[in-house]
Formats: C-alpha cells, sequence, structure tokens
C-alpha cells in the first residue's frame, strides 16, 4: 500500500493534503513553482524528504514555464528554514548541468526514487535494534506521508511489523498540529500496525508505569556534533526517555546531516502561526490577543541521543566522526 504523498503528473506535481487527514483525502496540483512554494509553507506536504523532492520538482515547473531557475530556487529555499533536505534538494537541482526541463525533471526522478530506497535501507539497519515484541514510542510523522514512500523512524516499525515482529507503538499526539494523531495514527492504521495514542506530556508517566523499550524519531537536521533538530517536543521525550533508561534513536537520511553546521546553537528554528497554539479545529481556546512562542522545531543535544540510524549503517557517538565517517562512506560510493 502507499500513500502517493507526491507524485509527478505529466507537467504538474500532485500532493496529497495532509493538513485535511485523517477525515477527507483530497490532492492539489500544483503547476507552477509559486504553487509549491505554497504547499511546503502551509504544509499541505510536510516532513523534511518528501518537501525536499517536492521542491526538487518545483524548479521543474519552473524551467518548463521558461521561469529563471536559480530565483525559483531561492523562493522554494526560504519556505521552511529548519529541515536541511530542502536545502540539499535544491542544491542537488542547481548542480544540474544543462538546466533544460528534461535534465532538471531526470534529477528530480532521481532524489524522487534514492528516497524511496534510503528509506527502506534505514527500516532494514533499525531491525537490529527493533526486538521481536518491543514496545516503542513515536513522535510526530516519520512515516510515508513524511516522505516519498516508506518513512524513516515509522517506516522502520512499519517494516518491523512486516517482517513478523510483534510490536507495539505508542504515538505521542504531536501538539500543536497533531501530526501523531491524524498523521500516525492513520498510517499505523492502515498497515495493521498496533498502536495507542497519548497525549505529548503522558511520555514520561508511560515509561514509568507501562514497559517502553526504546523511542524512535525522525529529524530535520543533524549537526556535525549529532545534535538533532526535530519536531517540537522531541527534547522533552529525549529527556524523559534518559530519566527511564529507555534507549532513544533518531532515523536519519544523509542528506539531513549538516556537517557545516557545528552544533544544535548554529541551526534556525522555524516559528510558525500562533493560531496554531491559540486555535483547535478553528475554536479559540484562550483569551483573545494571549501572547503566544510556537517553535516548530527543538533541538536534543547528541548526549541524549543513544544511536543515529542511516542509510550506511548505525552511528554511535562520538558523533562528530562517526557521521563524517559515513559521508565518507556515501561519497566513495558515489
Amino acid at each position: 500500500m502507499r500513500f502517493h504523498s507526491l507524485e509527478w503528473q505529466g507537467a504538474a506535481l500532485r500532493l496529497l493534503d495532509q493538513r485535511l487527514l485523517p477525515h477527507q483525502t483530497v490532492f492539489v496540483t500544483c503547476t507552477t513553482a509559486i504553487d509549491v512554494a505554497e504547499a511546503i509553507r502551509n504544509m499541505t506536504v510536510r516532513g523534511a524528504p518528501a518537501i525536499g523532492v517536492a521542491a526538487a520538482f518545483g524548479v521543474v515547473l519552473a524551467a518548463l514555464a521558461g521561469a529563471d531557475v536559480a530565483r525559483a530556487a531561492a523562493m522554494l529555499r526560504a519556505t521552511r528554514p529548519t529541515a536541511v533536505n530542502l536545502m540539499w534538494a535544491l542544491d542537488r537541482m542547481l548542480a544540474v548541468v544543462p538546466q533544460t526541463p528534461v535534465a532538471l525533471l531526470a534529477e528530480a526522478e532521481r532524489l524522487y526514487a534514492e528516497d524511496i530506497a534510503v528509506n527502506r535501507q534505514i527500516g532494514e539497519h533499525a531491525q537490529a535494534l527493533i526486538p521481536d515484541g518491543a514496545v516503542a514510542m513515536h513522535h510526530c510523522n516519520t512515516g510515508a506521508l513524511a516522505t516519498v514512500d516508506y518513512g524513516t523512524a515509522l517506516g522502520a516499525l512499519r517494516i518491523a511489523h512486516e517482517s513478523g515482529k510483534r510490536i507495539h507503538v505508542y504515538l505521542d499526539e504531536t501538539r500543536p498540529r497533531l501530526q501523531g494523531a491524524g498523521l500516525s495514527a492513520y498510517e499505523l492504521n492502515a498497515f495493521g500496525v498496533p498502536h495507542t495514542l497519548i497525549v505529548d506530556s503522558a511520555a514520561a508517566h508511560v515509561m514509568r508505569t507501562r514497559k517502553v523499550d526504546f523511542c524512535i524519531v525522525g529529524c530535520d537536521r543533524v549537526a556535525a556534533n549529532g545534535d538533532v533538530a526535530n519536531k517540537i517536543g522531541t527534547y522533552a521525550l529525549a529527556l524523559a526517555a534518559q530519566a527511564h533508561n529507555v534507549p532513544f534513536y533518531v532515523a536519519c537520511p544523509l542528506s539531513t546531516l549538516d556537517l557545516s553546521t557545528p552544533d544544535g546553537a548554529a541551526i534556525d528554528i522555524e516559528e510558525r502561526a500562533a493560531t496554531e497554539i491559540t486555535h483547535v479545529a478553528g475554536q479559540l481556546i484562550c483569551p483573545a490577543g494571549t501572547p503566544v512562542f510556537n517553535p516548530a522545531f527543538d533541538v536534543t543535544p547528541a548526549a541524549l541521543v543513544t544511536a543515529i540510524i542511516t542509510e550506511k549503517g548505525i552511528v554511535r557517538s562520538p558523533y562528530s566522526k562517526g557521521l563524517r565517517q559515513v559521508i565518507e562512506k556515501l561519497s566513495a560510493v558515489v
């Protein structure tokens, strides 16, 4: 089964509108780079790998329209500042020579296919960390909806289930946009993976009172020292995991590594609209005019991360050394 979160259709990019899931299945058709930029900005498409591939097709649309490809890439780059996959994919597109629609489309299609292969490889490597009968805890959505297909952290759990392992997954609801409740529960239900939804603030209580073997999350950027930027609430989950001696794993395609960023303090953290917090289903839940701080991501220090799972294998501390080694391994293959 595939969700087809994004799909190239001739001269247009079709996106599954994730803002409407799980209640409605609606597709949005983008025919210009501006359409794609808006879809990324308003989270019609979301998840670091998915927005990178979507942006690549946005560049193709610019080329088909005879627009300035570099200008279109700059516009797409500005949509979501934290996810490094977006920057990586756009850099790949700008490196294409010649920058014709045919050549750019071929590169975007390579990115699309690579994402599927990379996710499967991450999931296979992760199986060494997922025993039969395991109980996992997951934050946000990192499955097929966040990627081209399969996903990273959630993809690893799906592969475990499909291989016959008896697993159970606790899903953080993931405030304020509720990706855990609306998207991850939707995916696990579709694939028949046993799961239980909890509010974010229940994670520590569940670890203390119930069996949890490990936490596994995705990421939007990993700094050279192993600090991890991911959906807001990940840091709190990692702290709870440390307090309860629960391993904390990060599933990370190498396209999410940013070795040019020394540590998490140098990562630009996106802030989003106050209404994501002040309103639920369009209903105001606090006094009008209440001041709001709404960071979309936080940074989990490397010291709280037990292991980082990549398509080239599992990396453990010291991350500054291990991450460079996997990058070198990838470069040697290329």
